[in-house]
């Protein structure tokens, strides 16, 4: 792929061939994400449909369910009773990180697809359980990474997988956001450790990580890493800055901040070019991508996709082909063994191999 394709091609769905059908979905968790992302996105899909909402308030349930004129509206507790489980195909799990585990579970006893908000949960070893329950009642699991499924990210997959940049060297990324707002104060759940399991890594720190595995095709083999954090942010790691260390000699350098100028960015150094994406983690915003290739420069704004719509339509479009969705359980794994041995280096002061 020339620079001149990479920007000529960029509303392609590579994944789409056409299928026939509605997956059914249950919205486990409503929330700010899930009101203002999630189901706007549904609504907007080819494949999917809202049919069930799902929160711990009986009253919050049936108010959003009304706002997006979806039928049903349950408790916690009746979604894992099994309550209007002939009325949903799969369930989109959009809970706090350590309540992820339960209702998976509820999910996949029941022979319902699963997609799962990232990361899978708050620590690797509830994660694996997460991952087996699926696994052994025979249950689809994919793991959110929406930016995978926008368009502009899979061009730069195929331009750098196709040797557009020579052989990669360095890969570098930063997800910086003002976790602390108007809209949200210091008494929510991103900054309670056994909710989390962590902060700025866990939270926006897993999005470069994934993303640059996505890119390269690969997975970690060392880390090293150092955090900091005080006042609301002293039980979990407002800040952190992480070091990666990819087969062939690549190697990676990333940042996640809970507090700081907004920055969303990923670039790859190669051999024989450089190409980065900016505003890369941002659902709301356009990429801007940046090449240069043997003297050869292009700037260029990608369209605003959706990229959660496109994550819910390709998640669909798998159930109803009959393919396993991915990213997928395993794969979710590999992001949080790799984050904790960050934090295992981070206290140990050392670099910690996989």
């Amino acid at each position: 792929m020339r620079l001149q394709q990479l920007r000529d091609d960029l509303t392609r769905r590579d994944w789409d061939d056409g299928v026939d059908g509605t997956v059914r979905v249950a919205i486990v968790g409503v929330g700010h994400f899930a009101r203002t992302a999630a189901l706007p996105a549904i609504a907007e899909s080819d494949y999917c449909e809202a049919t069930v909402l799902v929160s711990g308030s009986a009253e919050k349930a049936r108010r959003v369910a009304d706002e997006a004129g979806v039928e049903r509206a349950i408790t916690y507790d009746e979604y894992g009773d099994g309550v209007a489980a002939d009325a949903y195909d799969a369930a989109y799990v959009v809970t706090p990180n350590a309540l992820h585990l339960p209702h998976v579970e509820a999910a996949a006893a029941r022979g319902k697809a699963v997609l799962c908000e990232k990361p899978l949960e708050a620590t690797v070893e509830r994660a694996e359980r997460l991952v087996y329950a699926c696994e052994d009642a025979g249950a689809p699991l994919m793991v959110a990474y929406r930016t995978r499924f926008d368009p502009v990210v899979r061009r730069v997959r195929e331009f750098v997988r196709g040797g557009g940049v020579g052989e990669p060297i360095q890969v570098h990324g930063d997800f910086t956001i003002e976790v602390i707002s108007d809209r949200r104060g210091p008494d929510q759940w991103r900054l309670d450790p056994d909710l989390s399991g962590g902060g700025a890594l866990m939270d926006v720190g897993v999005y470069p990580l994934n993303a640059a595995r996505f890119l390269l095709d690969a997975d970690p083999e060392a880390v090293t890493g150092t955090t900091s954090g005080d006042g609301p942010f002293a039980d979990v790691d407002e800040h952190v800055a992480f070091g990666v260390e990819f087969p062939d000699g690549v190697t990676g350098a990333f940042t996640a901040n809970f507090s700081g100028f907004r920055d969303s960015r990923l670039s790859i150094l190669g051999t024989e070019g450089r190409i980065e994406i900016e505003r890369a983690f941002d659902y709301a915003r356009p990429r801007r991508v940046r090449a240069e290739l043997e003297g050869a420069r292009i700037s260029f704004d990608g369209p605003l996709t959706d990229e959660i719509r496109e994550e819910f339509d390709y998640f669909a479009r798998c159930l109803l082909a009959g393919e396993s969705p991915g990213p997928d359980g395993q794969d979710g794994l590999n992001d949080m063994r790799t984050m904790a041995a960050v934090y295992e280096a981070a206290e140990r002061g050392e670099r910690v191999e996989l």
